[in-house]
């Protein structure tokens, strides 16, 4: 039986970054991805922040778009231009993404297998027995730590018994063809007939192509056809994928057990005010390879030693995540007429400079506080108000 310090289940952005931090720190470190190859299947919008972008310490040289703004619609058709007047995003390839962060993992010295599927584990003393099945054939495989990166559903949680995730939100996407240019900003859509619960994209991709899509809290198909036709009522769009994927909103109470990790979308490591996860992921899954070679290295993977990384992650980001659950609940409850209002209130020009100096896809919460000291528009203090007994962050 080979033995391992640190296995990694899942090779997508946190995976990868988890993997890798664990092997610069000293670990020999494997990662197994049940899929045949890294990146597949896409579930992911493919729309991160710059911030998130040099966060993922790949090449600067892979393919992406800038984006420098968005119009946001809301549901009586009134639409508002947020213009961060300088690129404030990329449109990436997901699957070029993650491969270059797989690589860069392995270039530092990780091993990883592929079409190798997680079924469970058995602990041995201090040790971990992965169980797996590698290319049909089962085998078993010895780590002192085992991170799960194997999203929301996680195997590796159920099997370590850590609690799940608060709430999961389902999405669904395609890319067309459309014939025009869509430029450098996106479109988003609000309202309880397009995306009851959360909301609507369309994000210019190249080749005169979009990505089109929604998350909801059911029918999210159906939403998605209403959504075609809305946004594209002139145009034919030419379907050219599809798929459906989920989200998921609000960590569990810890993210540790007893030589086990939990790191990214299986961790619910996500932004609830925009469902991206990649640049918290890769903040956490850092603190997770550091947490777990250390812990490895010391033969100690006790969850007491293990609740490092779990203390870390929530000083680094639980904040920020808390206050985008408040945003994210306090959304549910808008009526379309509350969005109209909304977004008639954001349609000032104090507001919306405000917003462009503030704004922050990675931190929302610093230009909330900025809206609720500065602005006395009512609708946007209801929304606000839920988070006031949160707090905010001051830098």
């Amino acid at each position: 039986m080979i033995d391992y310090d640190v296995i990694v289940v899942g090779a997508g952005p946190a995976g990868s970054m988890a993997a890798k931090y664990a092997q610069s720190n000293g670990a020999r470190v494997l990662m197994i991805e049940e899929h045949s190859s890294v990146g597949e299947p896409v579930q992911c919008s493919g729309l991160i922040s710059v911030r998130a972008y040099e966060g993922c310490e790949v090449p600067n040289s892979l393919d992406k778009r800038g984006v420098r703004g968005a119009n946001l619609h809301a549901p009586d058709g009134r639409t508002i231009s947020i213009d961060g007047t300088k690129t404030m995003a990329y449109v990436i390839d997901r699957r070029e993404l993650d491969r270059a962060m797989a690589l860069e993992a392995i270039r530092a010295g990780v091993e990883s297998l592929v079409k190798t599927r997680f079924t469970n584990f058995k602990r041995e003393g201090k040790h971990i027995v992965v169980k797996a099945t590698s290319h049909g054939e089962p085998t078993e495989i010895r780590t002192r730590v085992l991170i799960g990166a194997d999203g929301v559903q996680s195997s590796v949680g159920r099997a370590a018994g850590i609690g799940r995730v608060k709430k999961v939100t389902t999405c669904v996407q395609s890319e067309a063809y459309v014939g025009l240019d869509g430029g450098d900003f996106v479109d988003l859509f609000v309202g309880r007939e397009i995306a009851p619960g959360f909301f609507a994209w369309s994000i210019p991709t190249k080749e005169n192509t979009v990505r089109i899509g929604l998350c909801s809290n059911g029918g999210a198909i159906d939403h998605l056809n209403l959504l075609m036709k809305k946004v594209f009522p002139s145009y034919p769009a030419h379907l050219l994928n599809f798929f459906t994927g989920s989200i998921p909103f609000g960590p569990p109470e810890s993210t540790v057990a007893d030589g086990v990790m939990l790191v990214g979308d299986a961790a619910g490591q996500v932004k609830p005010t925009s469902g991206g996860g990649i640049y918290t992921g890769a903040v956490c899954a850092k603190i997770a390879g550091e947490v777990a070679a250390d812990a490895a290295n010391r033969h100690d993977t006790s969850k007491k030693a293990l609740a490092e990384y779990d203390r870390r992650w929530r000083s680094k980001i639980g904040r920020e995540l808390l206050i985008g659950l408040r945003v994210h609940e306090a959304w549910n409850k808008l009526s379309d007429a509350d969005f109209n209002d909304v977004v008639a209130a954001l349609d000032d020009e104090r507001v919306l400079d405000t917003i462009t100096r503030y704004g922050d896809m990675d931190r929302p919460s610093l230009v909330l506080r900025r809206l609720l000291l500065s602005t006395k528009a009512p609708r946007l203090l209801t929304l606000l108000k839920p988070l006031i007994k949160v707090g905010f962050r001051s830098d």
